[in-house]
């Protein structure tokens, strides 16, 4: 019989944590949870899904006028936003409850609770009560990162921006990343004002230096004032208002400020350090390729290790742990050919290699198309997609692809099953075309563009 309370306690009720604890339970074992906050973690509560719910919400306001030059008739439209809020709210409960019952039905214990690691086998709870767990996974995810600039205290982040009592008017987002660029074409989209401010020389730092250059001209053209090489040099609440000065002189006035300028592990007073966990530059937990930290019986996955800040990844690194802990079958989560997706409209779809990194490593081919698609051209819109393929001179295999197109999130999930069963450019050449699609053209690329 074992000396302790549980086999598996997971602080943290997020999508990597609560797949863990799940599935661990499923096994058998005897698991408990704690959560603070909400059950479902960023993604469920304040990230991807009211995100995208945002994204469909903004995104009819474009669609109307583009209605009209095709020939239909509609009185002047409004946005409500309470409205949309308060349906956001009913959902973002109905997917907790989901997440809470499914944890529950597989048999785990459900803690409403803030958890600290006490030492590697103790857990205290801010209920007072000390549980004891033969292992302990961390997986309490990310938090925004919020500068020490004067002022920023009136500032909101991600995690408050759903939860806006009415619809800014005046709008400025602080940051060049996808966080920053998807609320920025989001609240364009549904009537606000809105300026992006990053101290970047371009915007999506890390992505594919032509498909930023690419999106930042189509982020303008949807009306968005950005400006980069442009920080917050102080901000002072005026009349009611945020009063904000930028480092290069420029003073502007606005209802809200959203700080997106990253997110990092959050760690902060859980007791790892104490308890002897290695924790990184940034906070985020030292984990080994089985997602074992320092401490043998101490175990993290998810966003807290900043290793990739994706749902999906974490919930593979949750499975991968109970394989390796609970059933006995070392299983290491594939970090290899992740495909991403950033919401901003047109959205922007990514797997593999950017061009940079790609010519950095060998001598490759670049097929690049960028046009007005079909739906565009037809009421003379200006805005081009963009599809683009990075190919190994050497093995001829696709080692990047990068979509700009509306849905270019659903067409990149499916090019990333190509790319990560190893195809090559004459298996995308010998692919007939879907006609009239944007897609077909990424199969209908014969020369390259350039060559590095």
């Amino acid at each position: 019989m074992s000396t302790f309370d549980y086999d598996l306690f997971v602080i943290g009720g997020g999508s990597g944590g609560v797949r863990a604890g799940r599935v661990a339970a499923e096994t058998g074992a005897k698991v408990a949870l704690a959560e603070e906050y909400r059950m479902g973690g960023t993604c469920v509560i304040r990230g991807c899904v009211p995100k995208k719910l945002m994204v469909f919400a903004s995104g009819y306001g474009a669609a109307i006028p583009e209605a009209r030059e095709y020939g239909w008739d509609f009185s002047e439209p409004s946005f409500n936003w309470p409205h949309f809020r308060a349906m956001l709210e009913t959902e973002l409960t109905r997917l907790e409850g989901i997440y809470a019952a499914n944890f529950q039905k597989a048999g785990g214990r459900l803690y409403e609770a803030r958890a600290t690691v006490k030492d590697p086998h103790t857990v205290a709870l801010s209920t007072g009560e000390e549980v004891t767990a033969k292992h302990i996974l961390i997986a309490t995810g990310g938090a925004p990162y919020v500068p020490t600039t004067p002022g920023a205290e009136l500032a909101i982040t991600s995690n408050e921006i759903f939860g806006l009592e009415t619809l800014p008017e005046r709008l400025l987002i602080v940051g060049g990343g996808y966080i920053a660029c998807e609320f920025a074409t989001i609240f364009r989209g549904l009537g606000s004002h809105v300026a992006q401010w990053y101290r970047g020389a371009q915007i999506l730092r890390g992505f594919d230096d032509e498909v930023r250059g690419h999106l930042a001209e189509i982020i303008r053209g949807r009306g968005v004032d950005l400006h980069v090489g442009l920080e917050v040099e102080r901000m002072e609440a005026r009349d009611g208002r945020i009063w904000v000065k930028g480092t290069d002189g420029r003073e502007d006035v606005f209802d809200q400020v959203l700080y997106a300028t990253g997110r990092h592990p959050n760690t902060a007073g859980l007791g790892l350090e104490e308890a002897g966990v290695k924790l990184g530059r940034w906070g985020e937990v030292v984990v080994d390729d089985y997602g074992q930290t320092s401490v043998p019986s101490i175990y993290a996955v998810g966003d807290v290790t900043n290793r990739i800040q994706l749902t999906p990844v974490a919930i593979r690194e949750g499975m991968a742990f109970v394989e390796t802990v609970f059933k006995g079958n070392p299983t290491k989560p594939d970090h290899e050919l992740v495909p991403s997706a950033v919401f901003t409209q047109p959205e922007y779809g990514a797997v593999g290699l950017t061009e940079e990194q790609a010519r950095d490593q060998e001598p490759v081919d670049v097929y690049c198309a960028a046009f007005r698609p079909m739906q565009k051209s037809f009421i003379d819109r200006k805005e081009r997609v963009l599809f683009k393929l990075i190919v190994s001179k050497a093995s001829q295999k696709v080692l990047g692809c990068h979509i700009v197109a509306d849905g270019a999130g659903e067409m990149i999930q499916l090019a990333a099953v190509a790319v990560k069963m190893g195809a090559t450019k004459a298996d995308f050449d010998r692919t007939v075309a879907v006609h009239p699609t944007m897609a077909e053209e990424i199969v209908l690329m014969k020369q390259p563009t350039r060559s590095h």
